[in-house]
This record gives structure tokens, sequence and C-alpha cells, in this order.
């Protein structure tokens, strides 16, 4: 059945490669993600938003509110069970960062389970409580749907990658009803190098998409009125940014130390507990931090100043200023701890919906504080919004993404200088500090991360070294005999051999040049033994080392090739510089060719 499945796909392919060029028919492709991840959006906004309706309005129970102490751990016990019991053949992962490696180091691979699995666990660990976004699963199930389009059609790496950023452009687009922050979003976080060719697919991906959704799912996530921004104004929105660009550092940090906590927690369902209790703890003193948050700005765009502190034990005092604005600053650290706890334990979200609240509550509180002082007389929506942005482009290092996303989803258009100043500065505050974003950190410091500046690197990142490995060189054990394995030796025309032991354990290697030289001028040259010979290699590869580091090592050691090993010594093979240059020049090919 597979086997034929597998034909009539191939036939397929040759079809439609005699009819269709590839660039249409990646157009094609991304019109069929873009329907797939829209459809996704919508189901993941809807499923999580019944989850939320029916525990806060539709289940009526006199002591219901106390259960809100323990619905974040409930839904974040439902995720783990899940991922436990119904993702047994492969890695569950949250976050972009498994997406990035994907792209990075497993040609753009990602599982199949992640386009319904990322729906189930995020709608059930939001509509709990959990205090995340779901944006990034939803970028994380469209890339999926784009990626499993692409190997089931046999499509090239670049082709797949291609499909990737499409189904994740389609998913932000979906999300937020904002196409051109998806185009964006896909090509400052994911796409390795943007060319003009690609634009197209992305643009018909997302458009699909946010009409896909629009047809599902009509709410609007934001209304702004406003009646645009002064040039007196620009000062407090560069204190703005600073301010923000100062936080976001703060959340970078806080997000590796909690990280790290959680890391030191072995048993997942102690780390649910842990986290659960912690996450409850939280959201009942502050209820701003159940689920994703949008609320609570919708109600500060509205004029409605006291919502952050309303439905809380502290409602009674919403009407003293000083009492909103301490709460509203207590809130905002307290939301970035309650992210992280959630995502910590083991629950399914991303940063993104919380950069946006935190963002949106600094630019509220900032601007109310200067109105309370009567130093000036701000905007509050204005700087709510340029909060937003300015949070979301330092956090994700996207500051594009930030500016047309919050311009798109409030129809803030007329407040773009503004969006730029506050983004650009904040943004620059972390890169001054940070690098990298929360989302590449780990892989920059394993090497293991596309650069748009280094494309050397980038390239080399695409090879693998399993590949590049030549098995073809001669291989001696210890105690052989050379003129025994002399006619072997000639055959190889190599100039290298590989020395090991009975058991395959690398023990160094042999110079031919040496060894003809020995066997001229050695008087018992038909006793003469290989051990008589080896010599210790200049350095080895491990299986597992990035050929950027291969190439540091033969550098380093000024030689043309080196014995690949296993972690446990066992010699592979030898990889040399020339198979390096020529996959390297094969894919620059590939890439020139691409979408021709």
């Amino acid at each position: 059945m597979y086997i034929r499945f597998v034909n009539y796909l191939d036939k397929i392919n040759q079809y439609r490669k005699s009819k269709i060029s590839n660039r249409n028919f990646l157009v094609i492709l991304a019109i069929i993600v873009g329907i797939l991840a829209g459809l996704a959006a919508a189901v993941l906004k809807s499923l999580t938003h019944h989850i939320e309706e029916f525990l806060q309005s539709d289940w009526h129970w006199k002591y219901k509110y106390y259960l809100y102490f323990i619905f974040p751990m409930i839904g974040i016990f439902f995720t783990v069970l899940y991922i436990k019991y119904f993702i047994r053949k492969s890695k569950f992962e949250t976050g972009l960062t498994p997406l990035l490696y994907s792209i990075s180091k497993k040609s753009s691979k990602v599982e199949a389970h992640n386009i319904y699995s990322q729906i189930i666990t995020a709608a059930v660990t939001v509509g709990f409580g959990g205090s995340t976004g779901l944006e990034a699963p939803i970028v994380t199930s469209g890339s999926a749907i784009g990626s499993n389009i692409g190997r089931i059609l046999g499509l090239s790496y670049r082709e797949i990658t291609m499909l990737v950023a499409c189904g994740a452009a389609a998913g932000i687009a979906g999300a937020f009803n904002s196409p051109v922050a998806g185009i964006v979003f896909a090509i400052e976080i994911l796409l390795p190098e943007f060319t003009i060719p690609a634009f197209i697919p992305l643009l018909l991906s997302a458009a699909t998409a946010a009409v896909v959704a629009r047809l599902f799912y009509t709410q609007q996530l934001f209304f702004l009125v406003t009646e645009g921004w002064k040039v007196d104004a620009l000062f407090y929105y560069v204190i703005l940014a600073c301010f923000i660009g100062l936080f976001s550092i703060y959340f970078t940090k806080a997000n590796y130390a909690v990280k790290g906590l959680f890391y030191k927690i072995k048993h997942p369902y102690t780390k649910v507990i842990v986290g659960g209790l912690m996450l409850g703890a939280l959201v009942f003193l502050f209820p701003t931090l159940y689920g994703e948050g949008y609320i609570t700005i919708k109600g500060l765009l509205k004029g409605d100043y006291q919502t952050v502190i309303n439905n809380s034990i502290f409602a009674d005092y919403s009407s003293i200023s000083a009492v909103v604005v301490l709460f509203t600053i207590v809130t905002i650290f307290m939301k970035s701890i309650a992210t992280l706890v959630t995502l910590g334990a083991g629950g399914n979200g991303g940063t993104f919906a919380p950069s946006l609240i935190m963002g949106g509550l600094i630019g509220f509180i900032f601007a109310y504080v200067v109105n309370l002082s009567g130093i000036a007389q701000l905007n509050v929506s204005n700087f709510i919004v340029a909060g937003m942005a300015a949070a979301l482009g330092s956090i994700m290092h996207a500051p594009l993404t930030g500016i047309f996303l919050i311009a798109e989803i409030t129809g803030g258009y007329v407040l773009m200088v503004p969006l730029m100043i506050t983004t650009a500065i904040s943004y620059a505050i972390n890169r001054s500090s940070q690098k990298h974003s929360i989302y590449t950190k780990a892989l920059a410091d394993k090497g293991e991360l596309l650069s748009h500046e280094d494309k050397d690197t980038t390239v080399l990142n695409q090879m693998k070294l399993k590949y590049l490995i030549e098995k073809s060189y001669p291989q001696l054990q210890m105690n052989d005999l050379i003129s025994v394995k002399m006619n072997e030796i000639m055959q190889s025309h190599k100039n290298v051999i590989a020395v090991t032991d009975e058991v395959g354990d690398f023990k160094g290697i042999i110079y031919i040049e040496e060894l003809f030289n020995e066997m001229v001028n050695h008087p018992e040259k038909e006793n003469l033994k290989a051990s008589h010979l080896v010599q210790t290699a200049p350095n080895t590869i491990t299986e597992n080392d990035g050929l950027k580091t291969v190439l540091e090592k033969m550098e380093q050691e000024n030689v043309w090739i080196l014995p690949v090993l296993t972690i446990k010594n066992q010699y592979l093979g030898f990889v040399s510089k020339t198979a390096i240059f020529n996959k390297y020049r094969a894919l620059l090919m590939r890439q020139n060719d691409y979408m021709g």
C-alpha cells in the first residue's frame, strides 16, 4: 500500500514537473498551506475561547471561583498527560526555538503530529488559565502543515523551507487577521535568506489564511480610537522606549533563570504541581494573568483604567490612583513570571501574547502616571499601542513584526511614526545587551543557528557530516602485517590508513609515504606490523561535530583530511576538505537555481 502510494506521488511529481514550473507550483502549494493554516488558527482560537467561556460563564456552581486557583494546574496536567500518552514516537517541544532548529539542522522537517498536537495542548493550557499565548503554537502548526506537504511531494530543502515559512506567515495572519505582519514575521524570524520570488508565496499564503480564518472567527482583537499623535509627545515615546528596552532585557534573563529552575526538577508531574500551584496563586492575586490577557488591554483601550485591578481581591481600592499604579507595576512583573512558569511546568504556548500584554501595560502605566503628575497630558491609548509594538519587537528581536502587527490589529496606521520610534529604540537597547533573542540564543550557543549575516555559516549548517564521511580508506588493525595487506592498500589509491584495535577503537593513522619508506628500508619488512608505523592523528572529528567546527580543526592543524569517530571512539571513516567544498558548491548552485 505504502509503495503504491509513493509510486503514485512520484507519477504526480513527474507530470507536474513537465507541466508546471517550480515557481508556479510553489504558489499553488502556498495557497493550500494558507487555507489549512487559516483553518488551524480558527480552530485553535475557537477551541480556547470555548474552554474559557465554559469555565468562566457557562459553568454555574456556588464555589467555582475557588477552583480558579487550580484551573491552571489542571490545564498543564492535561497537556503533560496528552504528550505522554499520545506522542510517543517523537519529541514534543514548545516555542519557536525547535522550529528554528528544524530549519537549521533537520532539513526543515517538522513532525506531522505538530499540526494537531500544538492546537490541542495550547487550547487546554491557555483555556484553563495558563498565562501564555496561542501564537507560537499556531505558527508551529502552520509550519508543520507546510513541511509535511513539501516532504510528501518530495520537494527540496529550500522549497520545503519556503512552505514552512508560508505556514508560519499564514498562522500569524489567521490568528491576528494581519497578513502583512505574518509575512514580515516569516522573513524576520524564519527565512535564512530572503529573495524577491519568495515574496509571492508568502503573500498568497498569508492573505488566504486571513480570509479563511475570518470566515470562521470574525471577532476583532483590539479597537483603537485615536486622533493621531502630537509632535510634542515624541519625547515621551522615547522615554517609554527606554523603559521597555530595559524591561525586555530583564525578561530575557528571567526566561533563562526560570527555565534553569524547572530544568532541575526531573519528574514531570512534580513540575506540574510546583508550577501549577505557583501559577494558581499568581492568577488568584492578579486575575489579569489568566490566559492570554487580551481582555485587560481591550478594557484599557476603552478608557477603563481600573480594569487591571477589577475582579481582584484589591478591587475595593480601585478608586485610589496610587493603588492602581502600584498594582499594575506588580502585575507587569508577575505576568513575566507567570508566563515562564506556565512553560517551565509543561504547558504549551509562547511569549508572543505575553509580550504584547506586558508592553501594553507598561505603555498604560507610563502615560497614566505622566497624566496624574500634571507634567503633560498624553493619549493613554496611543502609548498602550506603542508599548505593545516596542515590547514585541525588542523581546523577539523582530522590530518590523512588532510595528506592522500592532498597526494591523489596532488599525493604528496613523501612529506609524511613534510605533517606529519606540520599537527601534527599545530593540536597539535590548540588542546592545542581548545579541540573540530568547528564541535563538540557545541555538547560537550551540552553533546551530542560521545567520542572515554569515552566509558561509548558514550554508555549512545546512550540510550534515554523516553524508560526507568517506569509508573507502584502508583500515588496519594493530597486529596486521603490512605485507599481507599491501595489495589492498595499493588498490585503495589513498594516502592515509586508519588503524584500530580488534573491537574497532581508533588508535591512529599511517601515512602511505612513510609506509613505503619503511617497507624499503626495514630489514624485516615481511614481519612489519601496523603497530610499528601507527602515529597519533593531528586531530579527530566526532560524528556530532558541525561542518564549521570540522573546517576550524582542519585549519588549526593545517591538514586536508581528518578521521571521524563516534562518541565512543569507534572509527567511522575520513572527511576531507574536498568533499566539504564540493557539497558547499552544490548547495550554492541549488540556491541560485531556487524557484527558477
